[in-house]
C-alpha cells in the first residue's frame, strides 16, 4: 500500500513534520506570534479562528502563509469573550458567547446551528483572502463526538480539505472510526498527531522530534507575543510565550535536523487530496 509520504512525492521512510500555530486571530499577542513563527521560525502552518476579535486584524497582516480554518464552538475564558457570526442560539451559553467548555457545546447546540455556523465561518476566511489549506477543531469539540464529526467531515469534503485528526488510538476511546470514515471520503489526514495537554507544547514536541516515526507527524503550537494584553486575560501566558520561543530558537531546529525531519505545511495534503 503506498503511504501518504509517497504519494506526496517523498521516500516511504521519510519523516515529514506539519508544525501548526492554533489560534490565529484570537488576540493581537497571538497575531504577532503566530506571524512571527511562520516568517521568522519554523511553523509551516496555521489556524484562524474566525469568530474572534482580532481575526479581521490576521486576515489584514497576512502574507499568503499557508493557513487554515480553526473551526471554533467555544470560548474558553472567564473574562475575554466571542460567539458565532451567524444567527445561533443554541451555540451561545448563559452571557452571551460561546460555551466555555466542549460538553456544554455538545449538551446543548442544534447541529443544524452548527453546520451552517461552521460553514460560514470557512467561508469568511475565504472571503478575507485566504487561500485555506486546512480545518481543525478548536479544543477539539468536532473530533470527538460521532454527530459533530459528521459536520467536520462534511466541510472537509465540501471544501475539499484536509483535516487534523486525532491519533489512531483515539478512535477506540471514543467508539467510531473517524480515519477510516475520513478516508473512505477521500479526505487527507495526517498519519501521527502529537497531542499535548494543555497549552505549552515544548516538552511534548522536544518528545516526538526524538522518537519521530516514518509518515507526516502533525504537531501543534499556541505561540504569543509577550504582551499586557495577553497577560491580562490569558492565565497560561507564560506557556504561549515559550512556545513562540520554542518555533524560533536555536534548539529546535537543531533537534529537527538531528532527527532527519523535514518540514511542511498542509498545502501538499491539500493538492492531493484536490487531485484525485
Amino acid at each position: 500500500m503506498t503511504t501518504l509520504a509517497e504519494r506526496l512525492g517523498h521516500g516511504p521512510d521519510d519523516r515529514l513534520v506539519i508544525l501548526n500555530c492554533d489560534d490565529l486571530g484570537s488576540s493581537h499577542a497571538a497575531n504577532l506570534g503566530v506571524y512571527r513563527a511562520l516568517r521568522d521560525g519554523l511553523a509551516t502552518s496555521a489556524t484562524l479562528m474566525v469568530p474572534c476579535p482580532w481575526a479581521r486584524a490576521a486576515a489584514a497582516e497576512h502574507r499568503g502563509e499557508d493557513v487554515g480554518v480553526h473551526l471554533t464552538l467555544n470560548a474558553e475564558w472567564d473574562l475575554y469573550r466571542w460567539g458565532p457570526i451567524t444567527h445561533a442560539p443554541s451555540l451561545l451559553d448563559g452571557d452571551g458567547g460561546f460555551p466555555r467548555t466542549v460538553t456544554d457545546s455538545w449538551d446543548h447546540a442544534d447541529l443544524d446551528e452548527v453546520r451552517r455556523e461552521l460553514r460560514a465561518q470557512v467561508e469568511r476566511a475565504i472571503l478575507w483572502g485566504f487561500d485555506v489549506t486546512h480545518l481543525d477543531s478548536h479544543m477539539g469539540t468536532l473530533q470527538l463526538r460521532a454527530e459533530f464529526f459528521d459536520v467536520y467531515l462534511d466541510l472537509a469534503v465540501e471544501f475539499g480539505l484536509p483535516l487534523r485528526l486525532s491519533g489512531a488510538s483515539t478512535e477506540s476511546l471514543i467508539g467510531f472510526p473517524f480515519r477510516r470514515l475520513a478516508a473512505e471520503e477521500g479526505v487527507v489526514f495526517p498519519d501521527h498527531f502529537v497531542y499535548v495537554t494543555g497549552v505549552g507544547s515544548r516538552s511534548g514536541v522536544e518528545a516526538a522530534i526524538a522518537d519521530l516515526p516514518p509518515g507526516v507527524t502533525e504537531m501543534y503550537v499556541h505561540p504569543a507575543a509577550d504582551t499586557p494584553e495577553l497577560r491580562a486575560f490569558c492565565p497560561d501566558w507564560e506557556a504561549r510565550v515559550d512556545d513562540l520561543d520554542l518555533v524560533t530558537g536555536d534548539d529546535l531546529r537543531s533537534r529537527l535536523e538531528a532527527s532527519g525531519a523535514t518540514l511542511i505545511s498542509y498545502r501538499p495534503l491539500r493538492e492531493l487530496q484536490r487531485s484525485a
